[in-house]
Protein backbone atom coordinates (compact mmCIF):
# COMPACT_ATOMS: atom_id res chain seq x y z
CA UNK A 1 0.00 0.00 0.00
CA UNK A 2 1.55 3.21 -0.82
CA UNK A 3 1.88 6.16 1.57
CA UNK A 4 -0.74 8.89 2.15
CA UNK A 5 0.97 12.23 1.85
CA UNK A 6 0.22 15.88 2.38
CA UNK A 7 2.02 18.25 0.53
CA UNK A 8 1.66 21.55 1.59
CA UNK A 9 2.51 24.79 -0.92
CA UNK A 10 6.39 25.01 0.24
CA UNK A 11 7.01 22.26 -1.47
CA UNK A 12 5.94 23.25 -4.44
CA UNK A 13 7.77 26.65 -4.15
CA UNK A 14 11.27 24.44 -2.87
CA UNK A 15 11.31 22.57 -6.18
CA UNK A 16 12.70 26.19 -7.78
CA UNK A 17 14.50 27.48 -4.47
CA UNK A 18 18.73 26.91 -4.39
CA UNK A 19 17.87 26.05 -0.67
CA UNK A 20 15.36 23.11 -1.20
CA UNK A 21 15.36 22.28 -4.87
CA UNK A 22 17.64 19.36 -4.44
CA UNK A 23 15.71 17.01 -2.16
CA UNK A 24 12.32 18.68 -3.43
CA UNK A 25 13.13 17.19 -6.96
CA UNK A 26 14.42 14.15 -5.50
CA UNK A 27 10.84 13.58 -3.71
CA UNK A 28 9.25 14.62 -7.23
CA UNK A 29 11.41 11.53 -8.54
CA UNK A 30 9.52 9.68 -6.18
CA UNK A 31 5.90 11.25 -7.03
CA UNK A 32 6.34 10.76 -10.41
CA UNK A 33 7.59 6.81 -9.97
CA UNK A 34 3.95 6.59 -8.26
CA UNK A 35 5.51 5.91 -5.01
CA UNK A 36 2.97 7.68 -3.15
CA UNK A 37 -0.40 8.96 -3.31
CA UNK A 38 -0.61 12.61 -3.23
CA UNK A 39 -2.93 14.96 -1.56
CA UNK A 40 -3.93 18.65 -2.13
CA UNK A 41 -6.55 21.22 -0.94
CA UNK A 42 -8.15 24.26 -1.78
CA UNK A 43 -5.88 25.71 0.55
CA UNK A 44 -2.43 24.74 -1.20
CA UNK A 45 -4.92 26.02 -4.98
CA UNK A 46 -5.19 29.68 -2.82
CA UNK A 47 -1.76 29.43 -2.06
CA UNK A 48 -0.15 28.43 -5.54
CA UNK A 49 -2.95 31.25 -7.53
CA UNK A 50 -0.15 33.81 -6.56
CA UNK A 51 2.72 31.53 -7.42
CA UNK A 52 4.73 32.29 -10.71
CA UNK A 53 3.15 29.76 -13.28
CA UNK A 54 6.30 27.44 -13.37
CA UNK A 55 5.11 26.56 -9.68
CA UNK A 56 1.82 26.49 -10.82
CA UNK A 57 2.48 23.74 -13.55
CA UNK A 58 4.34 22.09 -10.98
CA UNK A 59 1.45 20.36 -10.29
CA UNK A 60 1.24 19.01 -13.48
CA UNK A 61 4.15 16.47 -12.80
CA UNK A 62 2.55 14.38 -10.35
CA UNK A 63 0.77 11.22 -12.14
CA UNK A 64 -3.32 11.35 -12.43
CA UNK A 65 -3.74 8.59 -10.64
CA UNK A 66 -1.92 9.54 -7.50
CA UNK A 67 -3.28 12.98 -7.01
CA UNK A 68 -5.84 13.33 -4.72
CA UNK A 69 -7.62 16.34 -3.82
CA UNK A 70 -9.19 17.32 -0.51
CA UNK A 71 -12.00 20.09 0.24
CA UNK A 72 -11.24 22.08 3.71
CA UNK A 73 -14.66 21.29 5.36
CA UNK A 74 -16.14 22.09 8.60
CA UNK A 75 -14.21 19.38 10.27
CA UNK A 76 -11.23 20.30 9.17
CA UNK A 77 -11.85 24.29 9.87
CA UNK A 78 -12.95 23.50 13.16
CA UNK A 79 -9.66 21.62 14.20
CA UNK A 80 -7.63 23.84 12.69
CA UNK A 81 -9.27 26.96 14.98
CA UNK A 82 -8.60 24.58 17.67
CA UNK A 83 -5.27 24.76 16.56
CA UNK A 84 -5.35 28.86 16.77
CA UNK A 85 -7.62 28.94 20.16
CA UNK A 86 -5.03 26.62 21.85
CA UNK A 87 -1.97 29.01 20.73
CA UNK A 88 -0.11 26.38 18.67
CA UNK A 89 -0.25 28.64 16.04
CA UNK A 90 -1.52 32.19 15.75
CA UNK A 91 -4.39 33.73 13.34
CA UNK A 92 -2.10 34.95 11.04
CA UNK A 93 -1.04 31.59 10.24
CA UNK A 94 -4.14 29.71 9.61
CA UNK A 95 -3.55 28.38 6.31
CA UNK A 96 -1.00 26.46 8.21
CA UNK A 97 -3.52 25.51 10.12
CA UNK A 98 -5.42 24.54 7.94
CA UNK A 99 -3.01 22.15 6.13
CA UNK A 100 -2.10 20.58 9.24
CA UNK A 101 -5.99 19.66 10.34
CA UNK A 102 -6.94 18.85 6.59
CA UNK A 103 -4.23 16.14 7.15
CA UNK A 104 -4.97 15.21 10.61
CA UNK A 105 -9.00 15.14 10.12
CA UNK A 106 -8.65 13.04 6.99
CA UNK A 107 -5.43 10.58 8.75
CA UNK A 108 -3.06 11.04 6.08
CA UNK A 109 0.37 9.28 6.38
CA UNK A 110 2.09 12.29 6.22
CA UNK A 111 1.96 16.16 5.90
CA UNK A 112 5.51 17.21 4.22
CA UNK A 113 6.49 20.51 3.92
CA UNK A 114 9.66 22.95 4.31
CA UNK A 115 7.39 25.43 7.02
CA UNK A 116 10.22 25.17 9.51
CA UNK A 117 8.52 28.26 11.28
CA UNK A 118 5.08 27.26 11.74
CA UNK A 119 4.76 23.26 10.70
CA UNK A 120 7.95 21.22 10.91
CA UNK A 121 8.93 22.40 14.45
CA UNK A 122 9.35 19.70 17.05
CA UNK A 123 7.47 21.96 19.81
CA UNK A 124 4.78 22.63 17.42
CA UNK A 125 4.54 19.19 16.28
CA UNK A 126 3.86 18.23 19.83
CA UNK A 127 1.05 20.76 20.36
CA UNK A 128 -0.87 19.48 17.11
CA UNK A 129 -1.03 15.87 18.07
CA UNK A 130 -1.77 17.23 21.66
CA UNK A 131 -4.80 18.67 20.26
CA UNK A 132 -5.31 15.80 17.98
CA UNK A 133 -5.75 13.28 20.80
CA UNK A 134 -7.81 15.81 22.77
CA UNK A 135 -10.00 16.11 19.63
CA UNK A 136 -10.33 12.37 18.76
CA UNK A 137 -7.23 12.38 16.04
CA UNK A 138 -4.17 10.26 15.43
CA UNK A 139 -1.21 11.76 15.78
CA UNK A 140 0.36 13.88 13.11
CA UNK A 141 3.55 12.96 11.05
CA UNK A 142 5.58 15.77 9.84
CA UNK A 143 8.49 16.00 7.41
CA UNK A 144 10.02 17.62 5.26
CA UNK A 145 11.37 15.91 1.73
CA UNK A 146 14.81 15.78 3.26
CA UNK A 147 13.10 12.72 4.84
CA UNK A 148 12.03 10.71 1.68
CA UNK A 149 15.01 10.18 0.19
CA UNK A 150 16.48 7.00 -0.92
CA UNK A 151 20.00 5.92 0.36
Amino acid sequence: MKSRIYIDSSVIGGYFDDEFEVATRKLFDRIIAKDFDIYFSEVNETELSLAPLRVRELIKLIPKDCYKYLELNKEAKKLAETYVAEKALGKASMNDAYHIAIASVNRLDCLVSWNFKHIVNFDKIKLFNSINLKSGYPLIDIRTPLEFLKV
